[in-house]
């Protein structure tokens, strides 16, 4: 149960930085250089790459160097693990609803 919760963790500490969430949508369209990835943003590379460690640390991508080019690729574990964690929670909540609805639905019928 920790493992999971540690991986819940880091998948949502993953998506809680937008630099990190841009990354990732880019990554969704295909592999990118790591400075192709960097250029959009106003920071300097070793304080991008620190957004791309974060995201290898996590499992989110991975990268291999080739030269002097390092070319990230996205992956999709963790996205399966923020999925499952989401629907657990919708079901509960939908669950939730659906009692409150009935219940409510009973104080409203006239005695």
């Amino acid at each position: 149960m920790a493992q999971h919760s540690d991986q819940l963790d880091g998948v949502f500490h993953a998506l809680s930085d937008p630099t990190r969430r841009a990354v990732l949508t880019r990554l969704g369209r295909g592999p990118a250089s790591v400075s192709e990835l960097a250029e959009p943003f106003d920071m300097a590379l070793p304080s991008f790459m620190k957004h791309v460690r974060l995201l290898e640390q996590g499992g989110w991508i991975t990268s291999k160097k080739i030269g002097r080019v390092r070319t990230c690729t996205l992956e999709k574990r963790p996205f399966s693990t923020a999925e499952q964690w989401i629907a657990r929670q919708q079901a509960s909540w939908e669950a939730h609803t659906d009692r409150l609805e009935k219940f409510l639905s009973q104080q409203e019928t006239p005695t």
